[in-house]
């Protein structure tokens, strides 16, 4: 079988799909093509004179177990380390001013009062509205619906342009009011449903997630790893290079710098099979295809074979992240907190920052700092337009305003992601459900997974990847 796409998403499940096929004593012979020179799509980590720097993702959420996971199977778990537990601070910029994002929210919501009461992120007028969520009766739309939109009819405009959206925006780079409730944050949904009251539900839910941590362990202490997010010391790629070193120790071929031109059906016995055509490589028939490329090159790939328009409603946004080193005496901004995020209402060029020796002290020298800034969302790409030098100017001037730099960073690295974070419409759930049930029926053994479909996160696409590779076995198996 073949794998198309070599991110994370494809490599977990060749080796998900190698491991569980040994678990049941059966051989597959598995090929991930990728077009790149190299493996892991957006997980790539920058070194440089002893800094570590992630140029996509930098963690992943500890509570969602699939990245947990792999990494224990890898036996990477001794390398996972937390956020700096005195840099838990977060902030958030409004008239040119951090103002500290108030503790207890999720999100954005409050789910504690007396912080929310007195942060001065909001207007006096802001929080009420934003608290007649507390009285404000469930909506009775069972069809998906905007998330912003969602949130603006129990929050108000205020909270949601002032510290939801731009806390949203870190997460997919969209925007809040096109974005699908369902596919995103469908938890606010089944919230509103059985609490009526968001800020209820969360306080709710919170009160009994202490319970279970107590019945776990009395110590309070139920997790290894008490952080919210989660590291490699050794820098992200440590994960890709230890999950590609293992593919080729189970023989499983990696093909990089290899285009796929066409991907055609083949009749034999009854039973279909494909043929990969590739540049640079001999083509390759498979039983089974993994399309674990972003929507629109499977689009590309599929549209001879079956009509792939729900993919064309999948659009990406490109965005680049740009990290500054400098000397400890340079900046004189308390640098007390992972950062800082940019409301789009704000009109600056970043997005956000990240306050990266603070967040993960590991990834930079003594008396060094290092900084990482966000730029391009949705509806504002102009960063695409710009050189490398023309960017870092751009950030520095927003720097300057925010935090009072003025000194010249000692080196800056900026990493381009052209096409990269997929726009789950409102509705998107249901045009893909659609689309699968086509794609079983029309192309038997053709499958999609990937940050296109049903998380954009690392541990959503390792989770796609395991559940990809049970759904090929199950394929297999029954083909067999």
């Amino acid at each position: 079988m073949v794998v198309v796409g070599g991110g994370i998403t494809g490599l977990s499940t060749a080796f998900y799909l190698k491991k569980k096929a040994a678990e049941n004593g059966e051989n597959i012979k598995i090929h991930v093509v990728e077009k790149a020179d190299r493996f892991g799509g957006k997980i790539r980590t920058f070194r440089r004179d002893g800094f570590i720097l992630e140029e996509g993702p930098d963690s992943f959420l500890a509570r969602k177990e699939a990245a947990l996971q792999l990494c224990r199977d890898l036996g990477l778990e001794v390398q996972l380390t937390g956020t700096n537990p005195d840099a838990r601070k977060n902030y958030i910029l409004r008239k040119n001013k951090l103002h500290l994002m108030p503790p207890g929210t999720m999100l954005g919501v409050p789910a504690e009062i007396t912080p929310f009461a007195r942060t001065r992120l909001l207007s006096p007028a802001g929080k009420l509205r934003a608290a007649m969520d507390l009285v404000l009766p469930r909506g009775n739309d069972e069809h998906d619906e905007s998330l912003g939109l969602f949130l603006r009819r129990r929050f108000g405009d205020e909270l949601v342009d002032h510290l939801i959206e731009p806390l949203l925006s870190g997460i997919y780079a969209g925007n809040a009011d096109l974005l699908s409730l369902q596919a995103t944050f469908p938890l606010f949904h089944d919230l509103e449903k059985k609490h009526r009251s968001l800020i209820l539900g969360i306080m709710k839910q919170r009160k009994q997630q202490r319970i279970r941590q107590k019945q776990i362990a009395p110590d309070g202490k139920s997790s290894k790893h008490p952080s919210m997010f989660l590291a490699l010391n050794s820098g992200f790629d440590t994960l890709i290079k230890r999950l590609t070193e293992q593919l080729e120790r189970d023989g499983i071929s990696l093909i990089s710098e290899a285009l796929v031109t066409q991907v055609e059906k083949l009749q034999e016995n009854g039973r279909p099979h494909y043929q990969i055509k590739l540049t640079n490589h001999n083509a390759i028939r498979a039983d089974a295809v993994v399309m674990a490329a972003p929507a629109f090159a499977t689009q590309k790939l599929l549209s001879k074979l079956i009509a792939t328009e729900p993919l064309s409603q999948i659009p990406y946004v490109s965005v680049a992240t740009v990290g500054l080193a400098f000397n400890k005496d340079q900046i004189q901004h308390p640098l007390d907190g992972s950062g800082f995020v940019v409301p789009h209402k704000e009109n600056r060029f970043i997005t956000a920052c990240t306050w990266v020796s603070s967040k993960w002290p590991h990834t930079t020298p003594e008396g060094k700092l290092l900084l990482r800034c966000f730029t391009g969302h949705s509806g504002d790409e102009r960063h695409k337009d710009l050189s490398d030098e023309e960017i870092v100017t751009r950030v520095l001037k927003d720097l300057a305003d925010i935090m009072g730099i003025s000194s010249e960073p000692e080196w800056t690295h900026v990493s381009r992601w052209n096409q990269a974070m997929p726009q789950y419409l409102v509705d998107h759930l249901s045009r893909l459900g659609e689309f699968e049930s086509r794609i079983k029926d029309q192309l038997p053994g053709i499958m999609l997974t990937g940050a296109g479909y049903y998380g954009v996160g690392v541990p959503d696409c390792i989770a796609q990847g395991m559940q990809t590779a049970e759904k090929v076995l199950s394929y297999l198996s029954d083909e067999g």
